[in-house]
């Protein structure tokens, strides 16, 4: 999703909300904290380019892969601690720990202070029967995370969902964007219809937001007005898939034949993908006998993927059009785009927007009242119209919107696997990784990391506001890249890494034009938070 400048400027409004798409066919800190005042911010922008990101600098040569690095480092040489166990046995009590045992940040942090160290060897779920190797060595601090965006030391084929790729006959037969490496002939075909997909109705993305949010705003109003509070979520997914058919396709789901069941579809779709990796609150037995130890079969979501498919199809022209052009048939490119808007762009405003609204509502009056005040008075300043230049006049809400990002991402996951060897840092001391060997990063634990970020642990609204706020923008890497960063033909940076921002900047700027404040209830959920609206509080100004 993208994020400031004007609005003519949106051409670069990236979708996909971790990772990508892409195919080929197959049969603790000790100093005080420094706040940021209002009085003296500087601008925070999230830039959109009049151009596409598409730029393919040439490739680093194999010289420069088998390399040895430039400096050694003057951190002692440490082995990474940890083992993996016993083979089937060391993966399973792992599983155990991380989903139930312990629970998955408690699985890390105990095996930290056991370690003394944020890098070591562990295995991460699901093991097996779904993956054979789950052996994989942890980044948990905001020094060594980034080595898994260097592409000279990396690569990213079939790792998006980690140590296990879900089957292809949920995507048509196709490697989606998200599981190929840059370096594969398909990925930089597709990642450029995924940046003309964001920018040919850009004019429309602002709108069509508004319309959309709008009608959840109301829906929730009638249901507080009659039960007393009103659950977020369904009406989030049904706004947000609705905002995505009407401004990249031009259609309105409820028009056709899909009608209002895209949401619940998508949902049940990515279940199949992703159910190794969840927590649903089933027995036991089931849930780990079963949904954690075999793949459920592709042919039981056929039919419900059709039904998207067909959709994304025939509102679709123009793109498929724009494929053809790249070298790209028709129905790998429909496939990425089923797979971009519903399992990266949907799936993002899925769990980023709860999130986001269980911190803010938390923080309370005060910071309701300041985002009230400072979006009223950019928009009034701005012809009434809430336009690019209005949002980039409101730096505690852009504030607001990277605090979320960086204190529960909305992808807290990310892979990658050594194509050499190599030495990776902490911040206390030097680890050999090996070629072949699978790299993780849990990202909370990066972006809370407290040789980084002041009362990392807090929601702080004013972090990025100002100069010094600016500077730690590099260490929000929620996009698979650092928020300064840009995504290209040539990384694995979300191609809609500035969509996801403006998006999440439009639901505040929706919220706080229209009510002073709300109150909510917030229960756990296996994605995201379940958020109840309990109150809206009309604007009175």
């Amino acid at each position: 999703m993208a994020a400031s400048s004007s609005l003519s400027s949106l051409s670069t409004l990236h979708l996909q909300f971790s990772s990508q798409t892409s195919s080929t066919k197959l049969p603790a800190s000790s100093k005080p904290f420094k706040g940021n005042s209002l009085a003296a911010h500087q601008k925070i922008t999230a830039t959109i380019s009049e151009k596409p990101h598409i730029s393919q600098p040439p490739p680093p040569s194999a010289a420069a892969l088998t390399a040895a690095p430039s400096k050694a480092s003057k951190l002692p040489i440490r082995k990474i601690p940890g083992d993996y166990g016993l083979p089937l046995i060391g993966p399973w009590k792992d599983r155990q720990d991380y989903f139930y045992n312990q629970g998955r940040d408690e699985f890390f942090k105990s095996r930290i202070q056991k370690y003394q160290s944020t890098v070591f060897r562990t295995n991460m779920p699901p093991g097996p029967f779904i993956s054979f190797n789950p052996n994989v060595v942890v980044l948990l601090d905001g020094k060594s995370f980034p080595t898994l965006f260097d592409n000279d030391k990396v690569e990213k084929k079939d790792l998006f969902t980690g140590t296990y790729m879900p089957s292809v006959d949920l995507t048509g037969g196709y490697r989606t964007l998200s599981f190929l490496d840059p370096a594969e002939p398909s990925h930089a075909k597709l990642k450029k219809l995924m940046f003309f997909l964001l920018s040919y109705r850009r004019d429309h993305v602002m709108p069509e937001f508004h319309s959309c949010y709008a009608e959840l705003f109301e829906s929730l109003e009638k249901e507080i007005a009659t039960k007393g509070k009103a659950g977020f979520g369904p009406a989030n997914e049904q706004a947000a898939f609705n905002f995505l058919a009407r401004s990249f396709y031009g259609a309105d789901p409820n028009d056709t034949k899909l009608g209002s069941d895209g949401p619940k579809l998508v949902t049940k779709w990515v279940l199949f993908h992703l159910h190794p990796l969840l927590v649903l609150g089933l027995p036991r037995p089931i849930e780990d006998g079963i949904l954690h130890t075999f793949p459920l079969p592709p042919f039981l979501i056929k039919k419900d993927y059709q039904r998207l498919y067909d959709f994304f199809y025939q509102n679709s022209t123009p793109v498929l059009d724009q494929a053809e052009k790249l070298g790209l048939s028709r129905d790998e490119a429909c496939h990425n785009l089923l797979f971009t808007t519903c399992f990266n762009s949907f799936g993002g405003m899925k769990i980023l927007f709860p999130n986001m609204l269980k911190w803010v509502g938390r923080a309370g009056a005060k910071l309701h009242s300041d985002l009230a005040l400072e979006i009223r008075s950019a928009i009034k300043s701005n012809g009434g119209n809430v336009t690019m230049a209005a949002i980039e006049a409101m730096p505690l809400m852009k504030s607001v919107v990277y605090e979320s990002l960086r204190i529960e991402p909305p992808v807290s996951s990310q892979y990658a696997k050594a194509k050499r060897d190599f030495v990776v840092e902490s911040h206390d001391a030097a680890f050999q990784i090996k070629e072949g060997e699978m790299l993780y990063g849990f990202q909370p634990f990066a972006t809370k990391d407290p040789k980084i970020f002041d009362r990392a642990e807090e929601f702080v609204p004013t972090r990025f506001i100002g100069e010094e706020g600016e500077k730690l923008l590099k260490h929000v890497v929620w996009s698979n890249g650092p928020e300064n960063g840009a995504p290209t033909v040539n990384n694995k940076q979300c191609a809609g890494k500035d969509f996801v921002v403006l998006a999440a900047r439009l639901l505040l700027v929706e919220l706080f034009r229209r009510y002073d404040s709300f109150d909510i209830e917030v229960a756990a959920s296996p994605l995201g938070a379940s958020v109840t609206v309990t109150s809206l509080k009309r604007a009175s100004f």
